[in-house]
């Protein structure tokens, strides 16, 4: 293996063509300098340089070996500065599961905007999962980072996480229902209603505890469809096929043709999760993590 410390030096003699002159340059004395030089000769099995009284002078094949070893200490160099860029996170990539409400609250486009900002180098690959997906992803380092909506167990042993928001909910009526101009609304007014329900990929348990929040605040849904995603939902009450409710987040994304209501009576909040393996070995996932926690929304713990 190459002394790359006996490149420099050989280098270093190459351009001074003069030994003593290369030992000041490189602040050494002139009999370990040249003594580095006949070690890298031997070495290499090549003579590197004509020697004579006067001076010191490359071979034909000391003037081939000084064009590739120059080139590999470029390469050295900038190797060295990649490594250093990537150390403090300048550079470098992101793995990053997340559900559908990661992007459609602006949690992961706000984060990543602001990643963008300051490290525009940094690549980033994004993978819609299912939450138990983004967890084994994290356990078997293929992820990062992961946005989901139930948090790992508080006493795994491998993740961590952090609370990045909590949407209140909104009712989304069609413009022409009678409830839309109505000044307040009461769990009552609810009860006879035609429901279209949200139930996502990832389970019953979120629509189950929907459910037993409506039960809560005085009403049960009457759900005569059902949409795998608040978007779907949304399209559906704008041609007047019942009603639903939706992330306060989601606000921007309904048409003109829908009412959104807020319920202050109505406790339920859709909770977002950033997961992270406790092991970080890389800072640029921290330097994303706390992103994440920065831009939380505010009154969501973290």
């Amino acid at each position: 293996m190459l002394d790359i410390r006996q490149l420099h030096y050989f280098i270093t003699v190459a351009e001074e063509e003069h030994v003593g002159r290369a030992s000041e340059r490189l602040h050494i004395s002139q009999s370990p300098l040249s003594r580095q030089i006949v070690q890298l000769e031997e070495k290499l099995g090549l003579t590197l340089f004509e020697r004579s009284q006067q001076r010191i002078r490359l071979t034909r094949d000391g003037r081939t070996f000084l064009a590739e070893a120059q080139a590999f200490m470029t390469h050295a160099k900038r190797l060295e500065a990649l490594a250093r860029r990537l150390g403090k996170g300048d550079e470098g990539g992101l793995c990053i599961g997340y559900i559908e409400n990661a992007m459609h609250s602006g949690v992961l486009p706000n984060a990543l905007r602001s990643l963008r900002a300051t490290r525009p180098k940094v690549h980033v690959a994004l993978y819609s999962l299912q939450s138990s997906d983004q967890l084994e992803g994290l356990r078997q380092r293929s992820l990062d980072i992961a946005l989901l909506c139930e948090p790992p167990s508080s006493n795994d042993p491998d993740l961590e996480c952090a609370q990045v928001l909590s949407d209140p909910m909104l009712l989304a009526l069609p413009k022409s229902h009678p409830l839309a101009s109505k000044a307040k609304l009461a769990p009552a007014d609810l009860a006879g209603q035609e429901w279209i329900a949200v139930k996502h990929q990832e389970g019953i348990l979120g629509h189950d505890n929907f459910v037993a929040a409506c039960a809560r605040a005085g009403f049960t849904p009457d759900i005569h469809m059902e949409a795998s995603e608040p978007l779907t939902a949304l399209g559906l009450v704008a041609a007047n096929l019942g009603i639903t409710m939706v992330q306060e987040s989601l606000r921007h994304h309904a048409s003109a043709s829908v009412v959104l209501r807020e319920l202050p009576w109505f406790s339920y909040r859709t909770p977002l999760w950033a997961a992270w393996h406790k092991v970080n070995l890389r800072p640029l996932v921290g330097i994303f993590r706390e992103t994440l926690l920065e831009l939380a929304q505010p009154g969501t713990p973290a």
